[in-house]
């Protein structure tokens, strides 16, 4: 028995959003959070998949306002924390303040994997509010171990509670992984948590890596639900976990039940590695472009494939959603000369 304690950090109903446009009901909101917390799921995170302040026309309007979730959510949970995550320049430090009078007690800061400077501000207004601040490393593969390490720095500095990494893309195997986590590990004197993409059918192999590396919380998801195609499946890392002997908390028949009764109804394609998904990850292009490039395809009469070979060769990243449509215009006019 490993008695390093564990940690599952659900995202099933922020990264989930993506699959799903952005389309959850409050009812759907409290019978997932309800279910988690029976399931002893100690964070469970909700928002627009962009995050506080996501629904726009660049990311995709929610179809039920994130507060109204937020609130949903906080009415059901008992023994876990409701957690919000929030990207400085999209979410504002309002919008926090508002998700705290919803019931939020975490918040994760979210940016991209060299720019940690621009969540000092929020990271410190958390800490203010009483919260729980996770500072958030998007798109890990973008950068080197090193780098990687002084961002984390930067963060702890600022006051964050922990260090979640993102392989946002899906594009790390698990030596990557698992050099990125024990960089940061050696660089800071917080814990460290990782957070996985599918596209490439490694979350699990991915996740079980970032634990033997040293990290304490493990993003996940209710049936693998999330952008690309999907994020580690909470169920399959709860049973790989446990029978590692890993010290971890949850009820692995409870998050069964609640994947195949709630969740898989609500989805509207299956979590697979598809044709799409598995580029983003070969690519390396944020997994939350997919359902916008599949868009842009269709507009335009394109491959998707071709749209994000393209992406991937300008190195785009989250918040660059607009960029997609110019992509495409492009690619198509170029077809036509």
């Amino acid at each position: 028995m490993n008695d390093r304690q564990l940690f599952l950090v659900d995202t099933t109903m922020r990264d989930g959003s993506h699959a799903v446009r952005h389309g959850f009901t409050g009812d759907q909101v409290a019978a997932i959070a309800r279910g988690l917390d029976e399931s002893g799921v100690p964070f469970i995170e909700v928002s627009h998949g962009d995050g506080l302040g996501g629904s726009s026309y660049t990311y995709g309007f929610s179809g039920t306002n994130e507060f109204d979730l937020i609130k949903a959510a906080g009415k059901v949970i008992e023994k876990g924390k409701l957690t919000v995550l929030l990207l400085p320049g999209i979410g504002t430090i309002e919008d926090l303040k508002r998700a705290k009078e919803c019931g939020a007690q975490v918040v994760r800061v979210a940016t991209h994997v060299t720019e940690a400077d621009v969540s000092a501000q929020h990271i410190r207004a958390a800490k203010e509010m009483g919260m729980m601040a996770v500072g958030f490393l998007m798109m890990a593969h973008m950068a080197s171990p090193e780098v990687i390490a002084g961002e984390a720095k930067k963060m702890e500095s600022y006051g964050a509670d922990y260090i979640n990494l993102a392989d946002s893309a899906g594009y790390l195997t698990p030596k990557g992984v698992a050099d990125r986590i024990r960089a940061v590990k050696d660089a800071v004197n917080i814990p460290v948590g990782f957070h996985a993409h599918n596209n490439l059918g490694m979350a699990s192999a991915n996740s079980l890596a970032a634990v033997e590396a040293g990290a304490v919380y493990i993003d996940a998801t209710i049936g693998g639900l999330g952008a690309g195609a999907g994020n580690t499946q909470i169920e399959a890392i709860l049973a790989i976990l446990k029978r590692e002997g890993y010290n971890i908390g949850g009820d692995l028949y409870g998050l069964m039940d609640l994947a195949s009764g709630v969740v898989r109804p609500m989805m509207l394609r299956p979590q697979e590695v598809d044709a799409g998904s598995l580029m983003l990850g070969y690519t390396g292009v944020y997994s939350s472009f997919l359902l916008h490039v599949y868009q842009a395809a269709e507009k335009y009469d394109l491959d998707a494939r071709d749209i994000l070979v393209e992406l991937g060769r300008r190195k785009m990243v989250g918040g660059q959603e607009d960029m997609i449509i110019d992509v495409a215009y492009q690619l198509k006019a170029g077809a036509r000369q």
